[in-house]
């Protein structure tokens, strides 16, 4: 698999790289052979990745970016292109995880998250995805969650950025999918990174980011439409679904209540 994904995939720009899944998922391409067009707000966190591919022989070109400046995102990633060559996978993978409560609804926040989760994520396709039909090649993935699958208490803002995200991948695999453009939406459970830190303790499995990319990337070798993981948190979410919503909201409230206590 390791020689075939790398003549597939070339090179794959990963936003978000700078930590967390992104990161686990630029360190595991390099190492099956892909080239590495990473891109963070941050450059501390690329340094390290960058480091850490080249000291094992593997090919990466970083960029400082933000997702939410379509502009400079566009311009950047067309500069790696210059560099690199043409994507040939993306994995739009920057995000961002704050409180949003409706018992302190602030906008700022809310927005904040939108625009990383979300609009980031449409900069990053609006940046590859015509070079990609052009050359009838490609594969856009996108990371989702779980928390895309309902509305949940103080996560107003990453579970409509999240929805939001299912919603434009769905749609547009419509219309790319017989184009020579594959798509895959990712949808995760609670994966131990920087930004669910607050959370480690609350949660009774959390799973590791190798454990995490290993998912996606035989989700992408596959060209699966969908992956949602655990199978077990799927599972009990969808179990969800098909109760009355007075008991589902019942059961919520007690959870919230339980994790406030930790």
């Amino acid at each position: 698999m390791t020689e075939s994904f790398a003549v597939r995939y070339k090179v794959a720009l990963i936003t978000g790289a700078g930590s967390g899944i992104g990161q686990q998922l630029a360190l595991a391409l390099a190492g099956m052979g892909c080239t590495v067009a990473a891109v963070d707000c941050q450059e501390h966190g690329l340094k390290t990745l960058e480091e850490h591919i080249l000291a094992k022989n593997g090919h990466c070109a970083t960029a400082v970016l933000d997702v939410t400046d379509a502009v400079k995102l566009q311009a950047g990633v067309a500069e790696l292109e210059k560099n690199l060559g043409p994507i040939d996978l993306l994995i739009a993978s920057a995000g961002v995880g704050l409180e949003t409560s409706a018992l302190d609804y602030r906008a700022e926040d809310m927005n904040t998250v939108l625009n990383v989760n979300l609009i980031g994520v449409s900069n990053s396709i609006a940046a590859v995805l015509p070079g990609m039909l052009q050359r009838k090649h490609g594969h856009v993935v996108a990371m989702s969650s779980l928390a895309s699958f309902r509305g949940l208490p103080r996560m107003l803002g990453y579970c409509a950025s999240k929805a939001g995200i299912n919603a434009l991948m769905e749609g547009m695999r419509i219309e790319v999918e017989d184009k020579g453009v594959c798509t895959t939406t990712v949808c995760p459970g609670w994966i131990r990174t920087p930004m669910t830190t607050q959370v480690a303790g609350k949660v009774p499995k959390m799973l590791e980011p190798d454990e995490a990319a290993r998912i996606i990337i035989d989700a992408v070798w596959r060209k699966k439409r969908f992956c949602a993981f655990p199978r077990k948190t799927v599972w009990f979410i969808r179990f969800l679904g098909w109760l009355p919503r007075f008991v589902r909201d019942g059961l919520l409230r007690a959870n919230m209540r339980s994790m406030h206590r930790k």
